[in-house]
């Protein structure tokens, strides 16, 4: 299914993902009917996209603490206005695909902005396994 980036809002990075300075405004496109899977797709540039999860489904507990500057920088005034995300890193199979718990993409939902944070004095891991043994089917 083809989905026309053009009609989905915007999401404006206010920090570069790292290694990627020149992109900034990305969509976040669903990429399977239970949307458990994302593609944070780059509107300068068709070809970059991350993949990504939410971490409620593979991650239940996870609940990533974000300081005062940032979440003022995103204009998050409230916990229910952040969208954690988790960047995966596939792997040769399903199974081996790894989910970086240490730098969340945070979205602001009512200001649409976001950033890659990366959790100060937090010992998370940066490939975790993203296991769907709890996933609903």
């Amino acid at each position: 299914m083809l989905i026309n980036t053009a009609d989905l809002p915007a999401l404006d990075f206010v920090i570069p993902i790292p290694g990627f300075p020149d992109h900034r405004r990305f969509v976040l496109v669903q990429l399977d009917d239970k949307g458990l899977l994302c593609a944070l797709r780059s509107l300068d540039d068709p070809d970059l996209r991350f993949l990504v999860v939410s971490p409620t489904a593979f991650f239940p507990d996870y609940a990533p603490e974000l300081d005062a500057e940032t979440q003022e920088m995103l204009g998050i005034v409230r916990a229910e206005d952040a969208l954690v995300l988790l960047v995966v890193t596939p792997g040769a199979a399903a199974d081996d695909a790894t989910a970086n718990l240490l730098a969340p993409v945070v979205v602001a939902t009512r200001t649409r902005r976001a950033a890659q944070v990366v959790l100060t004095g937090s010992d998370l891991p940066v490939r975790a396994p993203l296991h769907a043994s709890g996933v609903p089917a």
